[in-house]
């Protein structure tokens, strides 16, 4: 890393972009060894909204009975109230490009607000119907919430509960394992469609905040998302047994990887030419092995088997050098 910064550093010294003085300085001051514990004091942070939020649900879980159920919302409702009080009058109102709090434990005092507002009406619903048999309100009001703070507070950690109270409110859950196995791809057809057709909105979404100017900051997550539904349900519905479908996913695959490939590059964002990369591989090892079905291996079976050694030494090989290649360009 210290290498890679000295190159970087003197590419800039070379093209004439800072002078020989700032070169010096910025040598000096890379042998001070200073480094910050920002993202530490931030994790801490974020595990300690994490920790209480969990408590408060051990807490209602453990003492349902003893407590009350009238007490128990109005602990969460004057927990809301407090921390959605102090946010508002520390924030600097909504705003169309990025913004930060003065102070950055206001940051996880919204997005504990806001998992506490979750937690709130997701209880009034379980245990008073305060919805009725609208059961999909109690997931589309808290989503509504947590996009409204993520915009107005500029709430990153808040959005992605935003978006994931979204993918819950059509039946789908975008953890990796839900994704995988709870999401059942295989009996309901329709539920791919949803999940892909979800992906493709978060695009049109980053797509129309770009040209407006709102929130553009907020495009890397909506794409993260769509890159991972998209390319998850597809590459689940290559390798089931309906005639002819898994050529349309396949040609979804590739349009999202072709898609994935220009944006990461325009964004210069290495997690997503990553994953891009991961699952074309898979995608691709997949349409392989359904076009290799039809073939007879019985005369060639041998050199099949040995070749397949080189096979995936020649990815291991050809990955590393597709991503020091978009290092080096992100780099230039």
């Amino acid at each position: 890393m210290i290498k890679f910064e000295e190159h970087t550093t003197q590419k800039l010294l070379d093209k004439n972009l800072i002078t020989e003085n700032q070169y010096q300085e910025i040598k000096i001051y890379r042998g001070l060894n200073i480094f910050s514990l920002n993202a530490e004091l931030k994790f801490f942070l974020y595990l300690s909204v994490l920790l209480f939020t969990s408590g408060i649900g051990v807490l209602i879980y453990k003492n349902i009975d003893s407590i009350g159920h009238v007490a128990i919302l109005s602990i969460l409702f004057i927990l809301v109230c407090v921390c959605f009080y102090y946010c508002f009058k520390n924030s600097k109102g909504f705003q169309k490009e990025e913004t930060v709090f003065e102070h950055p434990v206001l940051e996880y005092l919204v997005l504990a607000g806001n998992i506490l507002t979750c937690i709130f009406i997701g209880y009034l619903q379980f245990q008073y119907e305060a919805f009725g048999t609208h059961y999909g309100l109690a997931t589309l009001i808290p989503t509504v919430v947590s996009f409204c703070c993520a915009y107005y507070f500029d709430n990153k950690s808040v959005l992605t509960i935003a978006i994931t109270g979204l993918a819950a409110y059509i039946g789908l859950s975008v953890t990796p394992q839900d994704l995988l196995n709870k999401n059942n791809f295989y009996a309901d057809q329709s539920l791919s469609y949803s999940a892909i057709m979800l992906g493709v909105l978060l695009i049109l979404w980053t797509v129309y905040s770009s040209r407006i100017q709102l929130k553009t900051h907020f495009n890397i997550i909506y794409l993260t998302f769509a890159l991972h539904i998209i390319s998850i349900a597809a590459i689940n519905n290559l390798i089931n047994d309906y005639t002819g479908i898994w050529l349309l996913f396949a040609l979804i695959l590739a349009g999202s990887s072709f898609y994935f490939y220009k944006i990461s590059h325009e964004l210069r964002a290495i997690s997503l030419y990553v994953f891009m990369i991961v699952y074309a591989y898979v995608g691709f090892n997949i349409i392989l092995f359904r076009i290799f079905e039809s073939v007879d291996f019985s005369d060639i079976w041998m050199l099949f088997v040995l070749m397949l050694p080189a096979y995936f030494i020649g990815s291991i090989v050809l990955f590393i050098k597709l991503i020091k290649k978009f290092n080096k360009e992100i780099a230039e």
